[in-house]
Parts: C-alpha cells; sequence; structure tokens
C-alpha cells in the first residue's frame, strides 16, 4: 500500500528590511529571521513566499540567495505587496488582504506557516487577523533569535495553531464560560425541563454574538422581563454593552404619550410638555430597550420604532432635529403577531424586523419539573428580601408540590402566581415553618383564583382591543359605557350615524352639534380612532 504523500510546507513572511539585512561575512555572525528560518534542521522549507515592497527588490534578491546558500530544496518567490506607509494600519490590511484573496491556496497539496516575526508591529497584527479569518489558511509560525544575538545558530521557532478547539484548556474555558452565562439567564435556578433547558442555551449563545432584536413570546407572567434584564446584564459583564437597561409595557402608553416616552419630546410639542424629555430609546444608547407587550403600540409608534431599528435616528416629537441612539431591541408579547398582522394591527415589516430571534417561553403548567427548583429560588428570595428563613416541613412541602406539579396546578399567571403563593405562606408561617394547614389554606386560594370567570358582553367586546393589562388601568365605572361606544361605532356605517344613537337624547336639546367630532374626541381618550374599530 502507498503512503501517503507529505504535504509541501510553504512559509509566507514580509521581508524584514532591517532584520534581514547584512553585508560580507559579518552578515552571518548575526541572527536574521527570514534566513534563519531555514536552517532549522527540524523544518524543511519546500517554497518561501517572500513579500516585498517594490523599492527593496534589490535586497530581497540578496536574502533569496542566502537562503539558497543555507537551504538549496526552498524555492524563494518574492511577490510584491505595495503599500507606502507600513504603519498605516488600512494600507497594510487592504494589501495584505488583496494578496490572500488572489493566492492559489491548495491545502490538500501544501501545509502554510505565516512568519509574522519580521514586518512593523502593524503587518503582523494585520497577518495574525488574516490567519485568524481563514482569509490565511495557516498556522503561525514566530522565530526567535539565539541567546547571543551575534551568533550564527538559528535560534528558535514556535508554531501557532489559531484552532483554539484543539486546545483542551482553553476549550474546557469557553465551556466553563457558557455554562456560567446559562446559569445565570436562568438566575442559578438548576432547571430541569430538557425543552428549556435547551432554550436558554440558545439564547445564551445569541446574548453572546448577536446585537439583533430578540423577540420574546408566552404567557403573562412566563419571566419574560426578568429574562430580558438578565440578557442585558449578562451582555454588560462581558462588556457587550456599555449603556443603561430601558423597559416599558407598550400596554400602559397610547397616543400622545407613548411618543413621548419612547422618542422624548422637546419643550412645547404638546400641551404639558414644560421641558425637554430624553425619551427610552435615547436612555438606552449603547444598551438594551425592552419592550413589553409590544403588540399593544399603536401604529404611529410602530411606524417609527421600525425606522428608528433600521436607521438608529429618530425625530422626538415636535422636533425638526433627529437624534441617534445606537440600542439593542428586545420586546415581549403575549400575542400572536402573525396574527396581529393578518387582523391589521401589527405592521408585518415590524415584524419582519424584528423576528430574526423569537423565542417563546413556556408556562409554568409546561415546565413541571422546574416547579421544586423554582420553589426553592422564591424561598431564597423571600429570605433575601425579608431576613427572615423560612422553609416547609416535611409533609407540607410533599403536599404542595404534589398539587403544584398535579392536574389541578394551573398556574394561570406562571411565575407571578408561584411568587405569589411562597410570599403568602412565608408571611404566614410562625416561627419560620410552612405547615400542611398554610398550605392547604393556599391551595384553596389558588383554585378559587384560577376558577374561569364568566365573561360579560362587554368585556368580550373590550377584550378585542385591549390587554388584560391595559383593561386593568381603565376604572369599572368606565368599561361598560366604553363598550356600548364601541359596539354602536362598530354597527355604524359612518361615525355621523354612530352619533345619532348615542346621543338621540342630547341632541333634542341643541340647535347645532357635532356628533362626529364628540365621538372621535372620545375614542382618543382611551387611544382609539373610527378606523381601529372598523379593521377586518
Amino acid at each position: 500500500m502507498n503512503q501517503k504523500r507529505k504535504k509541501k510546507t510553504v512559509v509566507i513572511g514580509l521581508l524584514g528590511t532591517s532584520v534581514d539585512t547584512g553585508k560580507g561575512a559579518s552578515r552571518w555572525e548575526r541572527w536574521r529571521p527570514s534566513i534563519s528560518l531555514c536552517q532549522h534542521e527540524d523544518l524543511l522549507v519546500d517554497r518561501f513566499e517572500l513579500l516585498i515592497q517594490p523599492r527593496f527588490t534589490k535586497l530581497a534578491g540578496a536574502v533569496a540567495d542566502d537562503i539558497h546558500s543555507v537551504s538549496p530544496e526552498t524555492k524563494v518567490t518574492t511577490p510584491i505587496i505595495d503599500f507606502n506607509d507600513p504603519w498605516d494600519f488600512e494600507q497594510v490590511y487592504a494589501a495584505l488582504h488583496d494578496f490572500a484573496r488572489g493566492y492559489p491556496f491548495d491545502e490538500e497539496k501544501e501545509e502554510y506557516l505565516i512568519h509574522i516575526t519580521t514586518g512593523s508591529h502593524v503587518a503582523q497584527i494585520c497577518l495574525f487577523l488574516l490567519t485568524e479569518s481563514h482569509y490565511l489558511p495557516a498556522k503561525l509560525i514566530q522565530t526567535s533569535p539565539p541567546a547571543k544575538r551575534q551568533s550564527p545558530e538559528p535560534g528558535d521557532y514556535r508554531i501557532i495553531d489559531l484552532d483554539l478547539s484543539k486546545y483542551d484548556h482553553i476549550a474546557s474555558r469557553f465551556r466553563q464560560e457558557h455554562t456560567e452565562g446559562v446559569s445565570f439567564l436562568k438566575s442559578g435556578i438548576d432547571t430541569r425541563n430538557k425543552k428549556f433547558n435547551a432554550l436558554i442555551d440558545l439564547i445564551e449563545k445569541v446574548a453572546i454574538h448577536s446585537s439583533a432584536p430578540i423577540l420574546l413570546t408566552g404567557p403573562t407572567g412566563a419571566g419574560k422581563s426578568l429574562l430580558a434584564r438578565r440578557i442585558y446584564e449578562l451582555k454588560h459583564a462581558r462588556r457587550l454593552v456599555s449603556g443603561d437597561f430601558a423597559e416599558v409595557n407598550s400596554a400602559t402608553i397610547r397616543g400622545d404619550a407613548a411618543m413621548s416616552a419612547l422618542f422624548g419630546h422637546v419643550k412645547g410639542a404638546f400641551t404639558g410638555a414644560a421641558s425637554n424629555r430624553e425619551g427610552l430609546l435615547r436612555a438606552a444608547d449603547n444598551g438594551i430597550l425592552f419592550l413589553d407587550e409590544i403588540g399593544e403600540l399603536g401604529a404611529d409608534e410602530q411606524a417609527m420604532l421600525l425606522g428608528a431599528i433600521e436607521e438608529k435616528t429618530f425625530l422626538p416629537v415636535g422636533s425638526d432635529k433627529p437624534v441617534s441612539s445606537e440600542f439593542q431591541l428586545i420586546a415581549g408579547t403575549n400575542r400572536d403577531l402573525r396574527l396581529e398582522v393578518h387582523n391589521g394591527r401589527f405592521r408585518p415589516d415590524l415584524l419582519a424586523r424584528i423576528n430574526l430571534w423569537t423565542f417563546e417561553l413556556p408556562g409554568l403548567a409546561k415546565r413541571t419539573e422546574d416547579i421544586e427548583p423554582n420553589l426553592k429560588y422564591e424561598l431564597d428570595q423571600y429570605s433575601r428580601r425579608t431576613g427572615t428563613n423560612v422553609s416547609f416541613n416535611k409533609e407540607a412541602r410533599t403536599r404542595f408540590l404534589k398539587f403544584a406539579t398535579g392536574p389541578q396546578g394551573l398556574w394561570k399567571g406562571n411565575f407571578r402566581d408561584l411568587n405569589g403563593a411562597v410570599t403568602r405562606m412565608c408571611t404566614l408561617a410562625s416561627g419560620g415553618r410552612i405547615n400542611t394547614a398554610i398550605v392547604d389554606q393556599e391551595i384553596e386560594r389558588l383554585n378559587r383564583d384560577w376558577v374561569e370567570p364568566h365573561k360579560s358582553e362587554d368585556s368580550e367586546i373590550l377584550e378585542e382591543f385591549f390587554s388584560p393589562e391595559h383593561l386593568a388601568g381603565i376604572d369599572r365605572f368606565d368599561r361598560g359605557q366604553l363598550a356600548d361606544v364601541i359596539a354602536v361605532c362598530k354597527k355604524s356605517p359612518t361615525l355621523s350615524a354612530a352619533g345619532r344613537i348615542l346621543f338621540a337624547a342630547s341632541r333634542k336639546k341643541k340647535a347645532s352639534f357635532n356628533d362626529a367630532d364628540r365621538i372621535r374626541k372620545y375614542l382618543a381618550k382611551f387611544g382609539l380612532t373610527w378606523k381601529d374599530l372598523h379593521r377586518q
């Protein structure tokens, strides 16, 4: 059987215009990197690509002759690398990059060593970068002189492979760093759900290596806000962001208030704008902006946000001077944004822009194996907040976990429900011990809270246009009136027609009236327009 032919060794390096020089017999008494590299008995150089600038052709010829005298089997070529200033990074990198792209590498027959001892420090850095990025498919070779420079000895050399996966210690450090990052995102909780652990593992990789928008989906209370903040803290700890973390629940802002909160405003932009306001996008410059419930944003805010994401500039309310902000967006939603796009309530181009990295956080009821470690976490958090150590007795813990992980454990509010349950039980625990009586009381309360209430017709109408968070901010007194106005408007072809129904009594007492304007202003109080009510 024929043995596989050994690959030829090709060295690529810059001519050392100072260190490779020398005249007369005395030149052999000093260390010259390019020549000495070819003097090592255990390193056969088949070809030396000696990169030169045009003005050093004569010197290159002399160096090539000396290499041939010490290593006749080494073929020396002198490709031209043309740059004026060896300390100009842009010039040097461009010249070496062009050489790398045009060189006919044959990795099946040849192996390549990049000599980084000669040339300016800028050139050495450029060679390293081009090798690390695999434009030069090679290993590095570093040569060093003998103890006495004025010596005919060739000195030493060391080959450096930049494939870090081959170094066990470095690889283990990367694995440890990754494990620490994943644990940090999970707040140190030893979660057991395989799908959730795989999800966090992926999020850690994206958080470290990408600054593109991230979309976190999942039910209310699944942990989107906490995860967004942990992503920020992880990136900040790794010096990937230097700015602040800014957040807002989009369901809590509407109309001018939303535009001002997000993009800021200038003094006098609208009634009540007594001074300039920075806005959250500016507050998140070089940091992260977390927009929870992004599906609640109005059409104007969506359009402005899209422009800000793509251009990194925007106009504060009332200003004609654009401002810039280099922020990373993390968005959260409990809605199906694709359905919102279909129903005309969310911009398709904005969804396309924020949908590069989408991660769906499962509800607690789908992660029952994680309830036990999260229970421990909540107990620890309570102890930190209050300075009081609280624990279950054995029977009480068994009873609570059986309920929590069984079919009765609906966890409709997810981790908010668990946090509330632990807080209540800890507060009632005399002597710092939760007993079965406290557990039974809490189970009864949770079962009562999870009973699905009968939805009124008014509730169904309002839920079509408002999230539960937004509805919670509307007085119960106003909800019935608002639902009735919406129902009439949806059935009426025009604002005026709706006004004739809604204001039938008051119209009789007025000589003139503008019912359409009255309805328009009323709807605006709740962030709605006539167009919102008539989208298909």
